[in-house]
């Protein structure tokens, strides 16, 4: 049976939709090779289970590749590949929408913690 979208984005939530796949993206797209150990301390409330799971959908849509080295312990990195770097742009405009939220509800006068990785340092953005 064919499979009918009625717009582009069901296609592509279908993809990189959820809590953690667009975060996983973000990520792999900031940092470039990334262990799956290194996912743990990036996304601290993710379990094992779920970064398995959602780490293998991706690179089933082909978005990622999984490179594992043959040595004790194992090592395995991934990162995006050609057609997961086209969401560049993309995963772009969600962080600095998100940051650009922040912002917003700091002027609305909520508590906000913002983790800054680029620094890494957790910034505290009180309230105003």
């Amino acid at each position: 049976m064919k499979k009918v979208y009625n717009i582009g984005v069901e296609a592509t939530i279908e993809v990189i939709g959820g809590k953690w796949k667009p975060i996983i993206l973000c990520h792999l797209n900031h940092h470039g090779e990334i262990r799956t150990n290194e996912f743990r301390r990036l996304i601290p409330g993710i379990s094992q289970k779920m970064l398995t799971t959602q780490l293998r959908e991706l690179e089933q849509s082909g978005l990622i590749n999984r490179k594992v080295f043959n040595q004790v312990p194992p090592k395995v990195e991934y990162s995006l590949t050609p057609y997961g770097q086209e969401m560049e742009p993309v995963l772009h405009l969600l962080c600095t929408w998100g940051e650009n939220h922040i912002e917003k509800l700091i002027d609305n006068g909520e508590d906000v913690l913002l983790m800054q990785r680029d620094e890494d340092i957790a910034v505290d953005l009180p309230s105003l």
